[in-house]
């Protein structure tokens, strides 16, 4: 369960690392600071996924809540969204963390 946990949190760090050195390449060319929001990669990628999903969420019972937190989720820089669950998935799968020192009745 562990490797599942590292593999796919190396996978979403090394996305948002792509997301954030193709943002870091815009800025540069735009003399300001400029991040993709989640909303237009995936608009960007295949809009009709995104047109589904908000559909899926109208027809949930708490469909106000559910619309706001995604509209929230989707306003978020990109490299965000996949760079913070990949460091918690690749933390939760490291090794337990072992005793670095001995006390002096176990030498």
């Amino acid at each position: 369960m562990r490797l599942i946990l590292r593999i796919a949190g190396t996978w979403l760090i090394g996305l948002a690392l792509v997301l954030l050195v193709v943002d870091g390449t815009k800025s540069l060319g735009a003399n300001a600071l400029v991040f993709t929001s989640l909303s237009d990669l995936w608009t960007t990628v295949h809009p009709p996924s995104l047109a589904a999903v908000e559909e899926f969420f109208e027809t949930r019972f708490f469909a106000q809540l559910l619309d706001a937190a995604l509209k929230a989720v989707l306003n978020y820089p990109a490299f965000a969204v996949f760079g913070l669950p990949g460091i918690v998935l690749a933390l939760l799968g490291r090794a337990p963390r072992r005793e670095r020192f001995l006390r002096a009745d176990q030498i």
